[in-house]
């Protein structure tokens, strides 16, 4: 191995360690329950047949201290498409980290869950920031079916503040909201 390649496999190993993504410093979880729409999201293949209308509701299950998930939308049929999943807090201090399943075998299953983590909140809590430490997955949910320009371009300065490609997040087409996809880049211009 010559001394470039060692400290490229150096500078990997440093990166790939460390995180630049940052969650909110606290989260009321009590505030957080209830219904949010999708307004931006990068695309997953788990949500490919989606073609409006996405949701999420959340509640706190008082038995087992889970969030409950319930995660509506609309299929190009005309179809209403659920997935029911838990949360689990992962960072009791700040609730801004969860871990999130939809995978359920006679249990809740969270190895196979994904990161939730809160990186924007608007103090009222009419719109939220959601990513992960890798920033592949990256949303932007509010109380309401649309964002004003104002609060999308706060909520697109907290996914830039946290490496995101805000090109590869996609608007989504809601019923009283915006009716096209188009990269949230282009949106906040």
């Amino acid at each position: 191995m010559n001394i470039i390649n060692l400290i490229f496999s150096s500078l990997i190993g440093l990166t790939a360690g460390s995180s630049a993504v940052k969650t909110v410093e606290s989260v009321d979880i009590n505030k957080y329950q209830g219904q949010w729409f999708e307004i931006a999201a990068i695309p997953q293949s788990f949500q490919k047949k989606c073609v409006k209308n996405t949701s999420a509701n959340y509640s706190i299950e008082k038995s087992t201290g889970y969030v409950a998930v319930l995660n509506v939308c609309t299929e190009a049929d005309g179809n209403i498409k659920k997935a029911d999943g838990r949360a689990r807090i992962e960072d009791t201090k700040s609730n801004a980290k969860l871990k999130v399943t939809f995978v359920k075998l006679g249990g809740w299953i969270f190895s196979f869950g994904g990161d939730y983590w809160i990186l924007g909140l608007e103090k009222n809590y009419q719109w939220v920031v959601v990513g992960d430490p890798s920033t592949n997955y990256g949303w932007i949910l509010a109380r309401k079916p649309s964002m004003t320009l104002a609060d999308l371009k706060l909520a697109h300065a907290d996914l830039k503040s946290n490496g995101y490609d805000t090109c590869k997040l996609l608007t989504s087409i809601q019923d009283g909201g915006l009716q096209k996809r188009t990269p949230l880049c282009e949106v906040v211009k």
